[in-house]
């Protein structure tokens, strides 16, 4: 972890769910736009989303503490009102002051990582903090539509 390669792409940040996405036996190994429903992450074509983006691991990290302590330690699902005073407070992204509401976007817009964490997170529920090219960040899934 923390190396600068090409394989941070497969997700070495995640959890077990987030990172068994992005395995190397899969023989296209396409990166952004890409799968359908072989990709794993379903058929749905649509996600809405909010994040919080950080440059730094550290920050992420410090916030991902916060919504295991207020919720996920419990089993608890963030409501999403709470993880947006979190967006507001910590994202560096624009979104944030949006309390870090992307809306709704099809498969193809994210790039990468963000792309396959973001589909292959259930509804209601919030990811691990994870590497893109943008920084770290943690997704909160509120919606998903063909």
């Amino acid at each position: 972890m923390g190396k600068n390669s090409k394989a941070k792409e497969s997700g070495g940040k995640g959890k077990g769910k987030q990172a068994a996405s992005g395995s190397d036996d899969n023989p296209s190994k396409g990166k952004g736009k890409g799968g359908k429903a072989a990709d794993g992450l379903g058929t749905c074509t649509y996600v809405k989303a909010r994040h919080i983006l950080c440059e730094k691991q550290g920050k992420i990290n410090e916030v991902y503490k916060k919504l295991q302590d207020g919720w996920l330690s419990n089993g608890d699902k963030v409501p999403p009102a709470e993880f947006a005073k979190l967006a507001q407070e910590y994202s560096e992204c624009p979104s944030g002051k949006k309390g870090g509401d992307l809306g709704w976007f099809p498969r193809g817009k994210m790039a990468g990582p963000f792309q396959d964490v973001a589909f292959s997170t259930p509804v209601g529920a919030t990811s691990a903090a994870f590497k893109s090219t943008h920084g770290y960040h943690i997704i909160l899934s509120e919606g998903r539509k063909n």
